[in-house]
């Protein structure tokens, strides 16, 4: 596919010696189909190895918001880069993601939260983010007629958008199939063999997969996966519910969040509504979830759609169609890790993406093959080493802004 070599550089002479295994989780792979693409583009062979179907679940919670707004200021050169992907992502992928760039606004619903928004703004312009204050409901509503009166002020990045997370995960997979990738799926990994400090490939539920280089991309799972090779990855477990509704006629082109994260949303493409919780603890079986498992009661539907409906009165109107739940692997400092640790040669990492990896998903997956491949990541990756002392620093962040 000659589009796609222009969105995916290719830098690179040789090949991985045997298929390079992914392992992946639902929730995560779209990262793990990037990452797939990236290198098969590139002639190596790979293996996707996914623990579910590609995007069964509804790629976790995720709300599919691709946006630069509300992020640490480690993340955001990588938000920005992957935001110039998505703008050609469609093309590249030979697929529609259904990607629209519609902004991102980040809700105040009192004096103190729009104090927070202020602030946000004020750091974020600094750092070179197009990012506008709105300082009162007039602004606000001018510019998005679907907000309620409850609103004070919000900040607005006209950068940001979002996509279909399930659309996406496929093209990628199938774009990755195409340059001859394998996929499969309903496969676990069960270890990483490692033979004298480095890898030998990976114990699977369908028997062992031989490869001097392993990347793992399995969400919650991946700390299980690290442990016995005597690698540590701190991380909470918590749980964000979603809930769906029936199409309604388009009336609301931003993602909007809250300045505390107790909600978010967006109206999809086709008109339904898509609106999340907070991030809560889950004290439940990682090894057995399920989207049904997950999925909210109606005291936590109702009180859901009472938080979304102050801010965005449409979403009492809306019919609901559909209720689901997904697991976010949160990390201390709430930044993922994207590393190929010294102690295993051969490992890749990437995990921790802490509910707002999902517009970092193109630029996640070149940075793995590059780390894959042994050569210098195109991206600065500091801030995402395993052994930074943040992530050993006490107890998981709050999760400020995910989507």
């Amino acid at each position: 596919m000659g589009s796609a070599a222009r969105g995916w550089p290719n830098a690179i002479a040789g090949r991985i010696q045997e298929s390079c295994p992914i392992t992946s989780s639902s929730a995560e792979a779209s990262r793990g189909a990037a990452t797939a693409l990236a290198l098969a583009e590139e002639g190596h062979e790979v293996t996707l190895i996914e623990r579910g179907r590609i995007a069964a679940m509804a790629s976790g919670w995720t709300l599919g918001g691709v946006r630069q707004s509300g992020r640490h200021p480690a993340e955001l050169s990588l938000a920005a880069a992957a935001v110039s992907i998505w703008a050609s992502l469609d093309e590249c992928l030979g697929a529609e993601t259904d990607y629209r760039r519609g902004g991102n606004l980040r809700l105040a619903r009192n004096e103190a939260e729009a104090k927070i928004i202020r602030e946000l703004v004020d750091r974020q312009s600094a750092e070179g983010l197009d990012l506008a204050y709105l300082p009162d409901n007039s602004s606000v509503r001018t510019l998005a007629p679907a907000i309620s009166r409850h609103v004070l002020a919000a900040s607005f990045c006209p950068t940001d958008g979002h996509a279909d997370p399930i659309k996406t995960t496929r093209a990628f997979a199938a774009a990755a199939e195409r340059h001859g990738a394998r996929i499969r799926e309903g496969v676990t990994a069960n270890a990483i063999r490692v033979e004298h400090g480095r890898v030998t490939g990976v114990e699977t539920s369908e028997g062992f997969a031989a490869s001097k280089t392993v990347i793992v991309a399995a969400g919650v799972h991946t700390p299980a996966l690290l442990s016995p090779l005597g690698l540590d990855l701190p991380m909470t477990v918590t749980v964000v519910h979603v809930l769906q509704s029936r199409p309604l006629a388009d009336r609301l082109d931003q993602v909007f969040g809250v300045a505390n994260a107790d909600c978010a949303g967006r109206q999809e493409v086709g008109g339904r509504l898509r609106f999340t919780t907070g991030s809560h603890p889950f004290a439940g079986d990682t090894a057995s979830w399920t989207e049904a498992a997950l999925a909210p009661n109606s005291e936590e539907m109702a009180r859901l759609r009472e938080r979304v409906g102050h801010v965005l009165p449409m979403a009492l109107e809306a019919a609901l169609e559909r209720a689901w739940g997904g697991l976010i692997d949160l990390t201390p400092d709430a930044l993922p890790v994207l590393d190929a640790p010294d102690a295993v040669e051969g490992l890749v990492v990437a995990a921790g993406f802490s509910g707002h990896g999902f517009c970092l998903g193109p630029v996640s997956g070149q940075c793995l093959a590059d780390l894959a491949l042994g050569r210098q990541p195109r991206h600065d990756l500091k801030a995402f080493r395993l052994q930074r002392p943040a992530l050993r620093a006490g107890p998981s962040a709050s999760l400020s802004l995910h989507g």
